[in-house]
């Protein structure tokens, strides 16, 4: 039997319109219309897929930001990370170089926390 494997990630928000602009101004993405459904569109991050919905049943911020932290490996971290300072979004963890790695941990506009990791050659090379 194959193992499962995890396709995406739904984003309950107030305002996800709001969302979906910030992650696709942050990450340089184009929302994409979900197949048959000509008013929804998501968020391709590599064939991992995050959506948002309009929920009455959330607040406006996340109250329990720890919980889920949004993992997203980029290929330059300090020019997300700059394109998230010009959003004037806030930080959790500023960027930093952990061994030649590069980490930073920001708050999207709901208050859920958004990891950039800019991983080296070297920790990719002992990863694999």
């Amino acid at each position: 039997m194959p193992a499962p494997t995890l396709g995406s990630l739904l984003l309950s928000s107030s305002d996800p319109t709001r969302l979906r602009d910030w992650y696709a101004t942050v990450f340089g993405m184009t929302p994409e219309r979900t197949p048959g459904d000509p008013g929804y569109d998501v968020l391709d991050f590599g064939g991992f897929y995050v959506l948002r919905d309009h929920r009455d049943d959330v607040g406006t911020v996340n109250t329990e930001p720890g919980r889920i932290i949004l993992n997203v490996e980029v290929a330059d971290a300090r020019a997300v990370a700059a394109r998230i300072g010009e959003l004037g979004a806030h930080w959790h963890a500023p960027l930093e170089e952990r061994d030649g790695s590069l980490f930073a941990t920001a708050i999207d506009p709901d208050g859920n926390y958004v990891q950039l990791v800019e991983l080296s050659d070297e920790t990719r090379a002992a990863m694999s």
